[in-house]
């Protein structure tokens, strides 16, 4: 009986084991348990975070907090300057060239013309000079803030110096007796560049300086622009630009009204050659009909003459 008893168990088993539904069974339940433990372990590592992200977060944290050091921003209208007179005292200098304006009036383009070396040139800039009889010197100063770009020595236009403002704005100032500033430097604006002088180029105006503005490489007149913002400047490029585009658009217009006309000259004198073409078929044809009646006439005498002929044989 006791052999028997120990042999029941194992025949359970045994007959467990061969159920169709055993072993699916166990692979079920066995990827259901490793499915949550991969559960509950994504669930520690987002819940638990580690040693390098809390330092990430606290420079993060630290690098967003405001600090009372940090220096207020420079308001706008800070960065718009007025273009100020390249002098100090302007009720005691007075320009004695102008800048050649094309649209300026007749008086204003003579005043605009510098006299060198037998030959006439327009002027670029404006020359300023003292209104003092003695053509005492004076301080040039620096018309808008920016930095040095280029100090030199040039033979006709005397010592030179240009500023760069940014946005493609500069500032040059030749015919300098003296200066006083080096090529990077920063300059704020009413600072001392140098002193007048003389120039070959200008040599009719005695002690002046030759001021220019410039926007992206191109010169402008300085006495548009005077106690005016820097924007004035970007205003004027864009209208240059749509006037531009405007010549270009009028351009095409006529190129494609040019080739139009040409087209239809060309359709015209192909028509009448045509015609003529035409007329001179229809002249043949009826030269051609002209001549056939007299070969007719020919035909009509041969056959009067053999007539004859047979009856007087007959």
């Amino acid at each position: 009986m006791s052999e028997e008893n120990k042999k029941a168990p194992k025949n359970k088993w045994s007959r467990i084991f061969r159920k169709k539904w055993f072993f699916p069974a166990v692979y079920l339940t066995m990827a259901a348990v490793l499915l949550a433990v991969v559960m509950w372990y994504q669930n520690m590592e987002s819940e638990v975070p580690s040693a390098d992200e809390e330092v990430q977060d606290e420079q993060l944290t630290n690098d967003l907090a405001p600090t009372p050091n940090d220096e207020e921003a420079q308001p706008v209208v800070d960065q718009q300057e007025m273009i100020q007179f390249p002098v100090s005292d302007q009720d005691q200098a007075e320009i004695v060239t102008k800048f050649y304006d094309y649209n300026a009036s007749e008086e204003d383009q003579l005043e605009a013309l510098v006299f060198y070396n037998n030959r006439y040139y327009q002027s670029t800039g404006i020359d300023v000079a003292s209104t003092s009889e003695e053509e005492e010197s004076f301080d040039v100063l620096a018309s808008l803030s920016g930095t040095v770009t280029e100090v030199k020595e040039d033979p006709l236009l005397g010592n030179v110096v240009v500023l760069s403002h940014g946005n493609e704005v500069a500032t040059y100032y030749a015919s300098l007796g003296e200066v006083a500033v080096s090529a990077g430097d920063k300059v704020k604006q009413g600072d001392t560049l140098g002193t007048a002088g003389n120039n070959i180029f200008g040599k009719e105006n005695g002690t002046h300086v030759h001021f220019e503005l410039r926007k992206d490489g191109k010169e402008v007149n300085p006495e548009n622009f005077f106690k005016q913002p820097v924007s004035a400047l970007e205003e004027v490029a864009e209208e240059e630009v749509s006037e531009e585009s405007k010549e270009n658009e009028d351009a095409a217009v006529n190129e494609e009204s040019a080739e139009e006309e040409s087209t239809e000259e060309s359709s015209k004198e192909g028509a009448t050659e045509e015609e003529e073409e035409a007329s001179d078929e229809n002249a043949g044809q009826n030269g051609d009909s002209e001549d056939a009646p007299e070969d007719g006439e020919s035909g009509d005498d041969a056959t009067e003459d053999e007539t004859e002929e047979s009856s007087n044989n007959a």
